[in-house]
This record gives structure tokens, C-alpha cells and sequence, in this order.
């Protein structure tokens, strides 16, 4: 069932650039359709789940040569992100209802991307990994180029010579793994297992420089950020959401399935270098979203600002190793929780941001003024948004920033109080922006055009995203009695 649920977007996406005679209205349910099935197939995934450990493994020789397979499985740490990018996908499909340029190949494009994030988050063979990061860099590449607007031709440039050079320097990384292990293998597991650089400083240093600088550009951490912005600026508001709410997780993603469980070593030896990674990125990220104008800037850089508490919590984990059990696994299982909130949260976000420029063709909040008393609906979705993402308890942002700070703290007093300055600046950033756009005397980027509220496509698409972020938030075990068993494992190993 789980490649199913990889490769069904991906025979629908070809069948749909083999039909071009289809009207564009069966093109957009189509995508609902089947985003909708992804859904359901999560759901069940989740259900028949039973843990700890990998559930709907299957192994089958790809490249027997080299030892490549066909391994994908899920975990208490994989199964969360693959639902939260199937709910994700079909919140753009329900929000693309209303795309009208090119339809089909912009349909075809995310649910090829569709199939490269749900495949990179089952992947258990490094090679399988790497094929799927890849793909998705070319399928956003695509979007960003063809469906973007203001400078999106150079955004999509650099966003892929970045994201697509990081990659390169993991391969290098992965193909260091491969000659170090005994018998030589690309599979995750059994490289967890091997620790194949313990006892080797140098050459496990080396290894997990090459890995985590590749996995640091997709996440992005500071300083490997600066294609992000323009990127989410440029692209349309579900390439946005897809880009912020799964490819960003990607790297992070990496660092908890690859880095720390197959260099434990290494991991521990170098975790305050994450750590300072995560302070000065939390801080980076909130401070320069306050000195924006630009609504879509501001969204894209509190994205830096999230990952950096993300990275002080995996870093956190490994200076604990060997220290405090209950703390090591609070800041794993808070970094996971932090992927799946920002997933969700984020990507709402960029969708209702994408409002904004379809009705009048800017993101500077400064022409904006008074929206509430035109937009009510619309409004009050941007105001949850906003209060969801500034970790507001009630909301799954909170749970998630709670375990890491408590995960954190003790091991790394200092760097864990510095960024929590950062949620005091992400919090004045989102009021001023509420304040600026929505109250005061109405004004609009375009005299004489009204900004209609929400429509219900646009409703339709946000609210279960800010429901799932609200549901989590006050009823959060469903969720960590996932996470957890599987955060459990990942400090086990980093603790070896």
C-alpha cells in the first residue's frame, strides 16, 4: 500500500499529460480526486500503523551491484510527514480549483512533486533518498519558472543551482558512507546498524560536513538561506505552500533520518555547531521578518526563523547523549512536531498570502489598510494563521516549541534563552502585520477595485489546515504517541 501511495499521483500526473484534450475542469477535480485518495491512504497507513518500529517495508534489489534497493518504510517519525503532505496537497489542489493558466501541466507538476516528497519521506536506500530530493528540486524548479510571476525566471535559477549543489555535496557524503560500511550497502537501516565511521574523528567529521551541508541548504539554515526568499516571493501561492510546508522538511528530515542515527559519533562531537546554527537562525529569521514589507518575505523568513528551533532541538539531542534520556527525546520529538506545525501553519499561511496578489497584484503590506471591514472571513483565517504561527498555546506550534525549549534548556541554557527571543519578534511581526493590513482607514493597492473576501475554494483549502494545527494543539497524543516511540529510537542510536 505505501507505493501505492507514492506512485499514484505520478500515474495520474501521466496520464494527464497524455490526455491534452482534457478541459481544464476535469484537470482541476481530478487533482482533488486524487490528492483526496492520498489522503484516505495515509489515513489507513496510520491506522494500521503499530510501531516502534518500520511498518509497510518493502525491499526489493534495484541496483544489486552497489547494493541499491528499492527499501521504503515507515516510522513513528516518517509517518507524520507523509500524512501532513498528503493533507497539504490536497489543501493546493482545493486551492488551485481557481487556477486558470495552463492548468494541466501545473496539475501534472505537483502531483509529480507529490510522489517525490511522499517518496523521499518512506525512502529507506541512501540512493532512493537522493533520486527523490532531486526530482522534487527539477518538478519546483518547473513551478517556480512557469507559474510564478515578478522575478521568477532568476528565483527559479537560483533556487535550483543552490538546492541543486547541496545535493551534490550529500552524494558525496552518501558515496563516503557506502565506502566506509562493511559490507559496503546504501541502506539506511543497516547503516544505523554498522555505525560504519565509529571510531574514525576525522573521517566521520568529514562524512557528516558533506551530508549536513547538503541537508543544511534544503532546510535552510543560516547562512545557506538566501534562495529562499526570493523563491516563495516569486512563486505562486501553492508552489509556496509546497515549498515551505514539505520541501523544507526535506533537509531537516535528513538530519534525523540519516545524519544522527548513521554518525552517532560524529553527531555528538559537533551538536553545538547545530546548536548555534539553531540560535543565530531563530534570531536571524525573526529579526529581518520584522524589517519587511513585503507580506510573502515576511512568511519566508519567519520560515528560517522555525527551522532554527529546529536545529537547536536535533543539535540539543546530541550534546544530551548519554545525559538525560527524557530531555534527548523531548528535543527530537519536538523537532518532528516542529516539521509537521510548520507544515501545516506555513503552508496556510502562503495560500491566504496568495489572496492578497490575486486581488490586487501586490504583497507590500503598506498599500493594504482596513481589510477586515471588507474581508471579514478572509481576515480572521490570516489572523489564526498569524497567531498559530507565533506558537500561541492552543496550537500546535506551542506544543512543538515546548518540547524543544524543555528538551533543550538544561543542556544548553544560554543558546535555548537567546532563542527564545525569537518567538517575542516573531510575535511583534505578525501583530504589526494584522494591524497594517487589516485595521485602520481601508485602503487599497488598486483605487476603485474592491478585494473581495474569501472564496470558498480559498476557505476550503485553509481551514482544515488551521483546524489540523488548532486539533493538535489541544489534543496533541495522537500525534506524540507516534512521534514519540519513534524519537525514542533516533536518541537511542545518537546515545550509542
Amino acid at each position: 500500500m505505501l507505493t501505492i501511495l507514492i506512485f499514484l499521483p505520478l500515474a495520474v500526473s501521466v496520464a494527464l499529460a497524455a490526455l491534452p484534450r482534457l478541459p481544464d475542469r476535469v484537470v482541476r477535480w481530478t487533482f482533488v480526486a486524487a490528492t483526496g485518495v492520498e489522503v484516505m491512504l495515509a489515513g489507513v497507513l496510520w491506522a494500521g500503523f503499530t510501531g516502534p518500529g518500520y511498518g509497510y517495508q518493502v525491499r526489493v534489489p534495484w541496483i544489486p551491484s552497489i547494493g541499491v534497493s528499492y527499501h521504503v518504510g515507515v516510522d513513528g517519525i516518517s509517518l507524520p510527514l507523509v500524512a501532513m503532505t498528503a493533507v497539504l496537497f490536497l489543501a493546493c489542489a482545493v486551492y488551485s480549483l481557481r487556477q486558470t493558466r495552463r492548468v494541466r501541466g501545473f496539475v501534472a507538476l505537483l502531483l509529480f512533486l507529490e510522489t517525490t516528497s511522499l517518496g523521499l519521506f518512506a525512502a529507506l536506500d541512501l540512493i532512493l533518498f537522493f533520486l527523490f530530493l532531486d526530482l522534487s528540486i527539477v518538478g519546483m524548479y518547473f513551478v517556480i519558472a512557469g507559474w510564478g510571476h515578478r522575478d521568477n525566471r532568476r528565483s527559479a535559477l537560483t533556487f535550483f543551482l543552490y538546492t541543486f549543489l547541496g545535493s551534490l555535496v550529500l552524494l558525496l557524503g552518501f558515496i563516503g558512507l557506502y565506502l566506509a560500511a562493511s559490507p559496503s550497502t546504501f541502506d539506511i537501516v543497516r547503516l544505523a546498524e554498522q555505525r560504519p565511521l565509529a571510531g574514525s574523528p576525522v573521517e566521520g567529521g568529514l562524512v557528516l560536513l558533506a551530508v549536513c551541508l547538503g541537508l543544511a541548504v534544503k532546510t535552510p539554515l543560516v547562512p545557506l538561506h538566501s534562495w529562499l526568499p526570493p523563491a516563495h516571493t516569486d512563486a505562486p501561492a501553492a508552489g509556496s505552500a509546497i515549498l515551505a510546508g514539505v520541501l523544507l522538511k526535506m533537509g531537516a528530515y535528513g538530519f534525523v533520518r540519516i545524519a544522527m542515527p548513521v554518525l552517532p559519533e560524529a553527531w555528538r562531537q559537533y551538536a553545538m555547531v547545530f546548536v548555534l546554527l539553531g540560535v543565530t537562525g531563530a534570531l536571524y529569521g525573526a529579526l529581518v521578518a520584522l524589517a519587511q514589507r513585503d507580506l510573502k518575505r515576511m512568511i519566508a523568513y519567519t520560515s528560517v526563523n522555525h527551522m532554527g528551533y529546529l536545529a537547536l532541538g536535533v543539535g540539543t539531542a546530541g550534546i544530551l547523549a548519554g545525559n538525560t534520556d527524557q530531555a534527548r527525546q523531548l528535543a527530537v520529538a519536538g523537532s518532528v512536531t516542529q516539521m509537521v506545525s510548520h507544515g501545516l501553519i506555513t503552508g496556510a499561511l502562503f495560500l491566504l498570502a496568495g489572496v492578497c496578489y490575486d486581488r490586487a497584484g501586490s504583497y507590500e503590506m503598506d498599500r493594504y489598510g482596513g481589510l477586515a471591514g471588507t474581508a471579514p472571513r478572509f481576515a480572521a483565517l490570516v489572523a489564526l494563521g498569524a497567531f498559530a504561527a507565533l506558537g500561541l498555546p492552543g496550537f500546535s506550534g506551542f506544543i512543538a516549541e515546548f518540547q524543544i525549549f524543555t528538551g533543550s534548556l538544561g543542556a544548553a541554557p544560554v543558546p535555548t534563552a537567546l532563542a527564545l527571543l525569537g518567538i517575542l519578534v516573531t510575535a511583534a511581526l505578525f501583530l504589526r502585520a494584522l494591524q497594517r493590513v487589516f485595521l485602520g482607514p481601508q485602503r487599497l493597492p488598486l483605487p476603485g477595485v474592491p478585494f473581495p473576501d474569501a472564496r470558498p475554494s480559498e476557505v476550503a483549502a485553509t481551514v482544515p489546515l488551521l483546524g489540523l494545527a488548532l486539533v493538535i494543539g489541544v489534543l496533541p497524543r495522537f500525534l506524540l504517541e507516534l512521534v514519540e516511540p519513534g524519537a525514542r529510537a533516533v536518541a537511542e542510536l545518537v546515545a550509542r
